[in-house]
């Protein structure tokens, strides 16, 4: 397996427009205002909704009935969810148990899809899972007779990163994940690596009936920065953590990979033969870029001093999270990047990366979304969404359930949008 590593990077040129720094988290301009037609029911992170908690969803489409599709969506502790495109839960899988009494469990964390995987001498549809708990690759396969999900992961699949048990214990494993299949039918994951600034890519193979992997390649994102004042720059991050990276996602006709460096921006690379191809480049920054900040141990996180703000950063509010391609034809279309700092999401022309707008997901027939962690879409019509179904994470579902300590519950769904508003004319 090849490595490269990417050293600290002196001021980078932007391949997409980036505005001036804010001197506050807010802007402006207002964002374009979508609202959902449907909403996932409530997984609530506590004990008694099972540790629950929304984050990364997927929208399989039917190949011969649109009615049948499925988003198909995360829930960390919780396992999997598919819901129908009312919204409704149709299936729950539970996570794996954890191998020892004092090893990490399942955490189902990012999710992606592979289609036509030849599998027992037949194509098959698979979900693809990062287990942020146990470190692996877990595999699905969707029966479209049944809309139903089967657990087709070999025995034994190696671990994503760690060495060892000890090591994934640590929980620096598999985390955000984006799948390709290139033009000779071999699939990859993409996946990157919790609390680092790693991104490896892993080889889907079949063993034996079942789906296993083994790695390809590895590249390391930068952890330092020099600006364009010649001063150093670092993200600020919990301490012994460096910046990781979630969302990810791949072109399907070109092997374009976007990274999102929660903490720094968006990169842009490309896959070729399953391996990256050449160094990648920073098209955007958050608007935190070079902002000084350090963790605090009272607040148990990052404070950012805005007012020092040098004017070095782009439009995206950190974190930046959940990426997704609204795909009109072979090299049209729209990638859409989650700002998770300020509710929005950025929209850029797929073939040029030239920025075309920003919108939020507001109240209306259902509450809008906050805190957005992962999104998918699809242009295709589907019965309810003829400008084809934007999903969106929602990290702060209202209104409140209260406890029975009287505490509002941890509540988080799926936000299901017509995606029409996306395809420009």
């Amino acid at each position: 397996m090849r490595r490269i590593a990417i050293p600290a990077l002196a001021a980078v040129p932007l391949l997409l427009a980036a505005s001036g720094a804010a001197a506050a988290p807010a802007r402006d301009d207002a964002p374009r205002a979508v609202r959902a037609v449907a909403e996932t029911p409530s997984l609530y992170d506590d004990a008694a909704g099972g540790d629950a908690d929304a984050d990364d969803p997927a929208i399989w489409v039917h190949p011969t009935d649109p009615a049948g599709s499925l988003v198909i969506a995360t829930a960390k502790n919780g396992g999997l969810r598919v819901y129908d495109l009312a919204a409704r839960e149709r299936q729950a899988i539970a996570t794996p148990p954890a191998p020892g009494p004092d090893d990490e469990s399942g955490r189902f964390n990012n999710v992606d899809l592979v289609a036509g995987f030849r599998l027992g001498g037949q194509r098959a549809d698979l979900a693809v899972v990062t287990d942020r708990g146990r470190d692996q690759l877990r595999f699905y396969r969707i029966d479209p007779a049944t809309r139903l999900l089967t657990d087709v992961t070999a025995p034994g699949v190696p671990f994503a990163f760690s060495r060892d048990q000890a090591e994934v214990d640590e929980q620096r494993t598999a985390y955000g994940l984006g799948t390709y299949v290139d033009p000779a039918g071999a699939a990859y994951a993409v996946v990157s690596r919790r609390s680092t600034p790693e991104v490896g890519v892993f080889r889907l193979v079949e063993r034996a009936g079942r789906v296993t992997y083994r790695p390809v390649d590895r590249l390391t994102l930068p952890s330092a920065f020099t600006l364009p004042d010649g001063t150093a720059w670092s993200p600020c991050t919990d301490p012994g953590d460096g910046p990781q990276v979630e969302g990810t996602v791949v072109d399907p006709d070109t092997g374009v990979v976007h990274l999102a460096q929660e903490k720094v921006g968006l990169w842009r690379t490309r896959l070729a033969g399953g391996r990256f191809a050449g160094p990648p480049k920073l098209v955007e920054r958050v608007r935190e870029y070079g902002v000084p900040a350090a963790f605090d141990p009272a607040e148990d996180d990052c404070v950012t001093d805005y007012p020092a703000d040098p004017g070095f950063g782009g439009p995206i509010a950190q974190d930046v999270e959940g990426l997704t391609i609204y795909r009109t034809g072979r090299l049209t279309g729209t990638l859409v990047v989650s700002a998770q700092g300020d509710d929005t999401f950025h929209t850029y022309d797929r073939r040029s990366g030239r920025p075309t707008g920003r919108f939020a997901v507001v109240d209306g027939v259902v509450d809008g979304s906050q805190e957005c962690d992962g999104a998918a879409v699809t242009a295709t019509p589907l019965p309810g969404f003829p400008g084809g179904l934007l999903v969106v994470h929602d990290g702060r579902n209202t209104p409140e359930t209260p406890g029975g300590d009287g505490e509002a519950r941890p509540d988080t769904d799926f936000k299901f949008v017509d995606a029409g508003f996306l395809r420009r004319r």
